[in-house]
């Protein structure tokens, strides 16, 4: 009767662990997982709510911020299904897809990853237009030029220009605090990009972050403080920030929907992305998900504040989704002053 008892109960324990051995890969297929840009999120998340109460919650998407440069690590290893970029794939972040899975002469595949790495789609979402603020109860400062910038932000400025007066004589003896994105985060590329003329040289010492609501926060509590980030957070937080006009060379212009559409707020107007990894999209609830992302894209990026694509950009990244039109139309780095119709015409590379 003993022998009977054991022998019942091992084959129990056994049916159930693997039940829990199977459940995991069964669930994993109904999870989205997405990663990336600070900037990108709100726009994500947004259409990412909208996509699960439409479905009921069958399909989870989980929307994650490491930056986009450490979103690109995730995406690039295979470990994610979406990654939300502030800017364009960088030169290594295209070789670390391409080599995904290899090691040595042996080729890993996974559920993201094949034969040829990670390959993936690039898609314009919406445009930014990067903000530079300060504390609203700094009143000496309406407008900086680009060079301005520079001389705050490039690498020789660092322990050097330390006060307001150093930027311009008419500005206040008063200390320099910077906040700005983190070395991870695409928004740091481009704004370097725009105002030193490199991507990634910029002084060390200030208080970085890949999370805007940290900068937000640093640059609200110091009257001496001037920060930069996307568009959307200064708009949800104007009460307490103010936006600087910027100069590009043909007068100050101040960040605005209207300014970012006509062309005049430069060089701080920017395309932000999303990747797909094309294995993932084989997945018939990541089609049906990125489907959705450009069909619904435009009202819900105006809804968070960012500025819409014109309509035929969004048609356009649908046909290039539904032709299989994998690869970045850049050359591994960031640009400056890009139009989205001229992008959408270029041919991808891996």
């Amino acid at each position: 009767m003993q022998t009977k008892q054991v022998l019942h109960s091992a084959a129990a324990l056994t049916l159930m662990l693997s039940v829990l051995a199977v459940q995991p890969v069964r669930a994993a297929q109904t999870v989205i997982k997405i990663d990336g840009s600070s900037t990108v999120y709100p726009i994500t998340e947004a259409v990412a709510e909208e996509f699960q109460k439409e479905g009921k919650g069958k399909i989870q998407v989980t929307v994650g911020i490491s930056g986009t440069g450490g979103g690109f690590k995730k995406f690039c290893r295979g470990d994610t299904d979406i990654s939300n970029a502030s800017r364009p794939i960088l030169a290594s972040e295209m070789a670390a897809c391409r080599n995904a899975g290899f090691d040595g002469t042996a080729v890993v595949t996974g559920p993201r990853i094949g034969a040829k790495g990670v390959e993936y789609y690039e898609l314009p979402v919406a445009f930014d237009a990067l903000t530079v603020v300060v504390n609203p109860k700094n009143d000496w400062v309406k407008s900086l030029t680009v060079a301005e910038l520079k001389k705050m932000w490039e690498p020789a400025a660092q322990g050097k220009i330390t006060s307001w007066k150093q930027v311009r004589d008419s500005f206040p003896d008063a200390p320099l605090k910077l906040f700005g994105a983190g070395s991870d985060s695409g928004t740091f590329d481009y704004f370097t990009e725009a105002t030193v003329g490199k991507a990634k040289a910029s002084r060390g010492d200030y208080t970085a972050s890949e999370d805007d609501n940290v900068l937000v926060q640093g640059v609200s509590q110091d009257k001496n403080a001037l920060g930069y980030f996307g568009y959307a957070y200064y708009v949800e937080n104007q009460a307490k920030l103010k936006a600087v006009g910027i100069d590009g060379g043909k007068g100050p212009v101040v960040p605005a929907e209207a300014t970012v559409i006509d062309g005049t707020y430069q060089p701080m107007s920017r395309p932000i992305f999303i990747y797909i990894n094309k294995r993932s999209a084989e997945r018939p609830e990541v089609k049906q998900f990125i489907e959705f992302y450009l069909k619904n894209a435009a009202s819900l990026v105006k809804q968070v504040k960012y500025v819409p694509l014109p309509a035929l950009a969004y048609t356009t990244a649908l046909e290039h989704f539904a032709k299989g039109k994998t690869g970045t139309v850049f050359n591994g780095q960031a640009e400056v002053g890009v139009r989205i119709e001229d992008l959408q015409k270029r041919e991808g590379k891996l």
